[in-house]
């Protein structure tokens, strides 16, 4: 009784401050309690385990003490400003994200103020902006994700006055214009754009919940249910179909709206149960190559950063050697100021990077709509070699004409590389049509974007068709014969009767791509070719030695008679074309008979004399497989 009239007496003293510790929400027919502030991420008092995560394990203290020392920096800029670049405002939203992430983490874990002042100051300044630019609205996305996090984590500490500018802001630049059919196509993608607009969306709507209960749940349930959408990408194994950068994009939103729903709901209604979504934190650190390089297929550079995201899938999985490569990343001093950086500390928790160990695959294959297959010799020895080998179509999002392309490290040399992207102003600023992905659009004749650029092959100087589509036909993880095959003609329809490729190393030591052709009723002319950064030798018909860091790699084709190996030149021929030094292209054509079936091989190896005899004389059908 005494009991019950203690918890009627709190229950009054809350109501009549005007203030609800727990707010009730009515998801889906079902109510959840709603915590009080801070409820996205990390909760009040949970600090603690990011403090007890930093006295035992001297990575979480780099990443601590880079976060503090960023946030001390921030104090001294200016607030962003309104400027756009083309018609985007993201660079702005991405900066306001990490300027308002860092300091009101660095408030929560030192109690300086002068952290949570100037996080403030950076809100009420986005907060006067006419809009959050929603014609593009991955720049709404971003920016509503960094006002909400501050809010919430700061509601203590923000004055009345400016919490209802915030609130303003969220709910008019934000939350509505999402409500507009001008501006959530979204909701019906299947690519980072519905991850990173519904996360963004949810954060505000859990963030000033109280305000608009209604508006909120009807938002936080269009999220639970549209982001399902390019979560089927990952099915069935884990290949994210945008690449690299955008798994880094995409996937990393999508785990900040999953842990944010189980920390405001406790729940993450069966979103990590989709298939393949676990088993992509994998895809991705299989990515990297020995060199600390990553394949960088589709629109994507080579530019690295620490991805907390990992940090959370090993939590997930008790899997720790997903961190094998983030934990490269740090001890190689690589610039780790991701604007996430603080959610890694947030996942840290009970999970130690000093002790990690690497992974015991050498190989990862992943089916679904941009197939790949990636496979090493070690993952402790810088001279291993690491090939990549991707499948798939031009049509996904974000693609390039690259299916069948490869990557190819040695010894610590990226022999094989692949351009990756242009920058997109670049392109649209010249008039290109560059998110038309149709057959004749002129996305296709930037260089860097057509088959032409990559280590693939072509018929007939003709592009590779765009509706086609390449699986994974066979694979196999056998050490003295990893390799991947891959039927490409669909692809090449219309331009060849058939047309299979596939990738080995061979006793560790030797690489074959093995193309198996079959023509139709008239000569083709074959081109086989691979962007190298290495200077390149021409020996006589049929082989070629790459030079670059005081090594060689010998390369070598069979399989047809007059064939000679040639150099391409990859100085752009269009005023809108990125500049590509340091480059060229090797590889060769070759005149291919009507009706006549060829096995063209070509061997790369560090040592002149070394040839596979058996993988030269085999055909795909008889190489090596495993079955899943």
């Amino acid at each position: 009784m005494l009991r019950k009239l203690i918890t009627f007496n709190l229950l009054v003293l809350f109501v009549f401050n005007g203030f609800s510790a727990m707010a009730q929400i009515k998801l889906f027919n079902k109510e959840y309690h709603l915590p009080e502030h801070p409820r996205l991420l990390l909760k009040k008092g949970e600090e603690n385990y990011i403090k007890n995560a930093i006295r035992k394990d001297h990575y979480w203290k780099k990443v601590h003490d880079d976060i503090i020392d960023d946030s001390e920096i921030i104090i001294a800029l200016k607030p962003i400003e309104n400027i756009k670049i083309g018609g985007r405002l993201l660079d702005k939203s991405r900066e306001c994200l990490r300027r308002i992430f860092y300091l009101a983490y660095s408030y929560r874990l030192t109690g300086d103020e002068k952290f949570s002042k100037r996080a403030l100051q950076e809100m009420l300044a986005v907060s006067a902006f006419k809009d959050w630019n929603p014609s593009h609205f991955l720049d709404v996305g971003e920016m509503t994700t960094a006002m909400a996090i501050g809010y919430d984590w700061l509601y203590d500490n923000i004055p009345k006055s400016s919490r209802l500018i915030i609130q303003a802001a969220i709910l008019e630049k934000g939350i509505k214009p999402s409500l507009s059919q001008g501006f959530n196509w979204w909701i019906s993608t299947s690519n980072n754009w519905n991850q990173v607009c519904n996360t963004g969306m949810s954060f505000g709507a859990l963030a000033t919940y109280e305000d608009h209960p209604q508006l909120s749940s009807t938002i936080i349930e269009r999220a639970i249910d549209g982001i399902q959408l390019p979560m089927k990408q990952y099915a069935p194994d884990g290949a994210y179909p945008e690449g690299y950068a955008y798994w880094a994009y995409g996937t990393t939103y999508n785990v900040m709206f999953i842990s944010a729903l189980q920390t405001a709901l406790n729940s993450d209604f069966d979103l990590s149960k989709n298939p393949g979504f676990l088993n992509t934190a994998s895809y991705f650190e299989h990515m990297t190559g020995p060199s600390g390089q990553h394949f960088n297929y589709s629109d994507c550079s080579q530019i690295s950063e620490f991805n907390p995201a990992m940090v959370w899938f090993s939590g997930v999985s008790k899997n720790r050697s997903l961190l094998y490569v983030e934990k490269n990343k740090l001890d190689g001093n690589l610039n780790t100021r991701s604007r996430f950086l603080p959610a890694a500390m947030i996942w840290a928790n009970g999970i130690s990077i000093e002790d990690t160990k690497p992974p015991s695959l050498l190989m990862w294959t992943g089916n679904g709509p941009n197939p790949i297959a990636l496979f090493r010799t070690s993952w402790t020895n810088k001279d291993a070699i690491y090939v990549g080998f991707k499948a798939g179509s031009p049509s996904v999002s974000h693609g390039h004409m690259d299916v069948g392309s490869f990557i190819l490290e040695e010894r610590g040399v990226r022999w094989g590389i692949d351009l990756g992207m242009q920058n997109y102003e670049s392109l649209e600023g010249k008039g290109i049509d560059l998110w038309n992905m149709s057959q004749n659009s002129t996305r296709w004749q930037v260089f860097r974007y057509n088959n032409l650029a990559h280590n693939t092959i072509t018929i007939n100087d003709l592009a590779q068709r765009v509706n086609g589509s390449a699986t994974l036909e066979s694979y196999s993880n056998q050490r003295s014969f990893l390799n991947a095959v891959s039927d490409l003609t669909d692809i090449y329809k219309g331009q060849i009767s058939k047309l299979k490729r596939g990738v080995a190393i061979v006793n560790k030591k030797i690489i074959v791509v093995r193309d198996e052709v079959e023509t139709g009723n008239e000569y083709v002319t074959f081109r086989w070719s691979m962007v190298t950064q290495a200077s390149v030798e021409i020996n006589n018909h049929d082989s070629a030695k790459l030079t670059m860091d005081g090594k060689d790699l010998f390369l070598r084709v069979t399989g047809v008679d007059d064939v000679t190996f040639k150099t391409w030149k990859t100085e752009p021929k269009n005023d809108y074309d990125a500049q590509n030094p340091g480059t060229c292209i090797v590889g060769y054509e070759v005149k291919l008979k009507p009706n006549t079936k060829y096995a063209l091989n070509v061997t790369l190896a560090s040592d002149s004399s070394e040839k596979s005899v058996v993988a030269n004389n085999m055909s795909l059908n008889n190489w090596p497989k495993t079955l899943k």
